[in-house]
């Protein structure tokens, strides 16, 4: 995790002070303690604080944000060692938060459906690192999260959420299909596509966006994408309710941004990158940032209206959690 610095202050107040309502629901964070990976630790969480709960959380939004109110949809960060019951008691004991358990393909059903129960979670959160797969970035929804825990979800009224994987994420006719298959045939389960449909290279959310056409059980978040066409295509093929704000914390506190780049995406950030150049100073600001910019971009090429602005940072994800989405 990088600081706020003085560069990203004056972004903030220039380009975003006047576009981010006062309330926001961030629809996908993770809170963790690097005490709970078993292995070796992410090197994003070794770079953050060793306790990233509520306070942390909160306290580095306010610096990337400053004066706006929060609440979240929070789960574990999942890396293949975490010790999943510390993580996940973890993520349920914080507050000011909906929890989601962190669950990979070989839990047992009736497993889940109790610990969601006594922890109180509203969601399953899967990742690929859990598939059998190799490599895990091939694998299908099913690999990572199979019908029989989509199946809980349906019965207990959960959220997924879920990060598309294989190459062309959305724009995969398997995972096309699989969504499709999974949403109708569990239509409580209700699904978030994390990342705008995994659109870090937004043409495959814009390609693929259409197959999700009349499917009222499925949302997207716009968790660390940084150019706004996944957005506007997901408001204009599934509408301006379905999409929900995400920070993607901590990953919105990396310096840099994701670009498309051919069919695939690259993430530019002050490890892999010389940010340079002869006609100025580059001085890249956080993610986070450029994330929010991205969307306001969107909002202003879709000429959304001010209601429609907060609906994508509070109503949508509070009326989906049950809260007042006044």
């Amino acid at each position: 995790m990088s600081p706020v610095r003085d560069e990203d202050r004056e972004f903030f107040a220039r380009e975003l002070n006047a576009f981010v309502p006062p309330r926001v629901f961030d629809a996908h964070i993770h809170l963790y303690r690097v005490a709970d990976f078993r292995g070796a630790v992410p090197t994003l969480a070794a770079a953050g604080p060793p306790v990233a709960g509520w306070a942390a959380y909160e306290a580095a939004m306010e610096e990337l944000t400053p004066g706006r109110q929060y609440r979240a949809l929070a789960f574990p960060f999942p890396a293949a060692g975490v010790d999943l019951a510390a993580a996940n008691a973890f993520v349920a004991s914080q507050p000011l938060c909906h929890g989601q358990m962190l669950v990979t393909p070989e839990m047992d059903p009736e497993f889940v459906r109790e610990s969601v129960r006594r922890h109180g979670f509203v969601g399953l959160k899967c990742y690929h690192v859990f598939s059998r797969r190799e490599p895990t970035w091939d694998s299908t929804i099913e690999e990572y999260m199979p019908d029989r825990l989509v199946r809980v979800a349906h019965e207990e009224g959960l959220t997924i959420t879920l990060h598309l994987v294989k190459e062309r994420a959305l724009a995969d006719p398997v995972n096309q299909e699989s969504l499709r298959r999974l949403a109708r045939r569990y239509p409580d389960a209700r699904w978030i596509l994390a990342h705008a449909a995994r659109g870090f290279n937004v043409h495959h959310t814009i390609a693929g966006i259409e197959s999700l056409r009349g499917l009222s059980n499925v949302w997207c978040d716009t968790s660390a994408v940084t150019e706004c066409g996944a957005f506007e295509a997901i408001v204009r093929t599934l509408g301006v309710e379905r999409l929900l704000y995400g920070s993607d914390f901590p990953v919105s506190h990396i310096r840099g941004r994701c670009v498309a780049i051919g069919d695939s995406f690259l993430w530019l950030t002050e490890e892999n990158t010389q940010f340079n150049a002869a006609h100025a100073p580059l001085r890249p600001v956080l993610v986070g940032l450029e994330s929010l910019r991205a969307l306001k971009q969107a909002c202003w090429n879709l000429d959304l209206p001010d209601s429609a602005v907060e609906r994508i940072f509070h109503g949508n994800a509070a009326q989906l959690f049950g809260e007042d989405a006044a």
